[in-house]
């Protein structure tokens, strides 16, 4: 859909959009002076829904079902639509369901309709490495007709939203090490259940893969491979820039893992810009993709104080929805300890692993029998500040109900080096399972045999297990929290170290969750209750 208005400019009459407000990015490094006015940019505009999204339906809601209850009403898209055109700006999409409008148009346009101004900056980007990109701070303002139906602009400043949480080490330097069919084994997983009939979705903000690693790691597994469809979003396409430290790293872990454990199972990767609007697309693009995906493994985040207000709404929102259409999501709960790599001595909850209709994956250090499938120990996975699960209480999202009650919520570890968590939000993580790099899985990436951990691990695990699952009962499981919550079994217990501030114990903890999962007994116990 393109429409665009071509008449001159008029003026704007305009109003604060609440939650738009922007912190200058870190580490800014150099500033190159206004963006050229008449650079094209595209937009996200989200818009407000017809109706609440305050509970989760019984079972999953079709497509058609969703737009026409929580999706955007006809008045207000089209309301929307005439007044972004009047103003100059292009319509490339208006999708009533998902209550998106994508827009371009020139900084200078954009810039005018949205009341901000930005410049070209040089800042260190969430992985340490320094990005040129557009760069706004303070709040922006919308036309005053579409005051309280506009809910979110993302886009206009494009610094990178996100990292990866993986580590990395050659494959000599493990101590010991996993392969995914292995994990399975010790963990339990479902037995006559491959993933048939089901598709997961990734979500990846750079990188990419060859079909010729893939096509060596699983014919070394093996196992016959997945296959795996890469799925471009707002200009981005996969990419693999020969760094297994990079990127790809990322990429072939999150492939690998899922593939290896659901190998007959569709697999889709998104691949998105690495900003807010990127990201926000490509998990909408998967959620309301057909056939609806089993699940959505996102192994992406940033601390929740990162991130606007608008943008942390209208991410929650995307996952409410696809919570709605029966897929659950499952996000790495970071790599940093309780602080989340945040430099204020403040915890700090990584998102959008901290949103209540995502299920969020912290990590242990394992150590176990190939062979017998016996744990031996399972500790909470810390190696450091900078290499340990996330794990805390969210300082946005208040505590979901199925958390309410939990004894755990009153600890932390002592002597804490840090004030004891005022006001306690919804925990993070819900559950874990191996990250640690020295304890981590053997995968194959731009040609090299590596062993990665992190909780970007944990996150497409539990997204093949929940497949499984999916394939096992015939449904689907949206947001499947208070299921495993109100379960009494299924967990292996990890009841034995910290993350910083936060330390394990029996039942939920801020480490490990409910803990790692014995996916046999998870399911009968899933059984029981359906």
């Amino acid at each position: 859909m393109s429409e665009q208005n071509t008449t001159p400019m008029t003026a704007v009459q305009s109003v604060p959009l609440p939650g738009s407000e922007r912190s200058a990015a870190a580490g800014i490094q150099a500033t190159h002076g206004p963006v050229d006015p008449s650079r094209r940019i595209e937009v996200t505009v989200i818009l407000r829904r017809q109706e609440p999204l305050t509970q989760m339906p019984a079972e999953p809601m079709s497509g058609a079902e969703l737009a026409a209850r929580h999706g955007a009403s006809a008045g207000d898209l089209g309301l929307a639509v005439e007044t972004f055109t009047r103003l100059g700006a292009e319509i490339l999409e208006a999708d009533p369901a998902s209550r998106r409008l994508r827009l371009a148009g020139t900084v200078e346009q954009l810039g005018r309709i949205f009341g901000t101004s930005l410049e070209d900056v040089t800042s260190s980007g969430p992985h340490g490495q320094d990005v040129t990109h557009r760069h706004r701070t303070g709040g922006l303002q919308i036309p005053a007709e579409l005051d309280g139906i506009v809910t979110a602009v993302l886009g206009l400043d494009d610094r990178p939203q996100a990292r990866a949480q993986f580590h990395a080490i050659p494959l000599a330097a493990a101590g010991t090490s996993y392969t995914p069919p292995e994990l399975a084994r010790i963990y339990n997983f479902p037995a006559g259940a491959d993933g048939s009939g089901q598709s997961v979705a990734i979500i990846e903000l750079g990188g990419g893969f060859g079909q010729a690693d893939l096509d060596a790691y699983f014919a070394g597994l093996g196992i016959t491979g997945p296959t795996v469809t890469a799925v471009g979003v707002d200009g981005a396409a996969n990419q693999p820039g020969q760094d297994p430290a990079g990127a790809d790293g990322e990429v072939l872990l999150d492939i690998e893992v899922i593939g290896a454990l659901v190998p007959a199972a569709e697999i889709l990767v998104y691949f998105a810009p690495n900003t807010d609007a990127g990201f926000l697309d490509a998990i909408i693009n998967a959620s309301h993709a057909a056939p609806t995906p089993a699940a959505i493994s996102i192994s992406w985040g940033q601390n929740e104080d990162d991130w606007t207000a608008q943008a942390r709404t209208a991410f929650d929102q995307a996952v409410a929805d696809a919570s709605a259409l029966g897929v659950t999501v499952t996000a790495a709960a970071g790599d940093n300890g309780s602080a989340d790599a945040a430099t204020d001595g403040k915890d700090h909850a990584d998102f959008p692993a901290s949103s209540p209709h995502v299920l969020a994956c912290g990590g242990t250090r394992l150590n176990a029998d190939i062979v017998t499938g016996t744990i031996s120990s399972e500790t909470v996975w810390n190696d450091g500040p900078n290499s340990a699960t996330g794990g805390g209480y969210s300082d946005t999202f208040p505590v979901p109900a199925w958390q309410r009650g939990l004894p755990a919520h009153a600890r932390h570890r002592k002597p804490a080096p840090k004030p004891a968590p005022r006001g306690h939000g919804r925990g993070v993580p819900d559950v874990s399972g191996v990250a640690d790099p020295q304890t981590g899985y053997r995968v194959r990436v731009d040609g090299e045999d590596m062993v990665i951990g992190g909780t970007s691990a944990v996150a497409p695990l539990w997204a093949a297990l929940i497949t499984l699952f999916a394939q096992s009962t015939g449904r689907r499981f949206g947001q499947i929290q208070p299921l495993l919550y109100s379960r009494t079994s299924g967990f292996h217990d990890v009841t034995t170290g910290n993350n910083g501030t936060y330390r394990a114990a029996t039942g939920w903890d801020p480490c490990t969750g409910l803990g790692s999962p014995d996916g046999t007994a998870l399911l009968a116990a899933i059984n029981s209750g359906l």
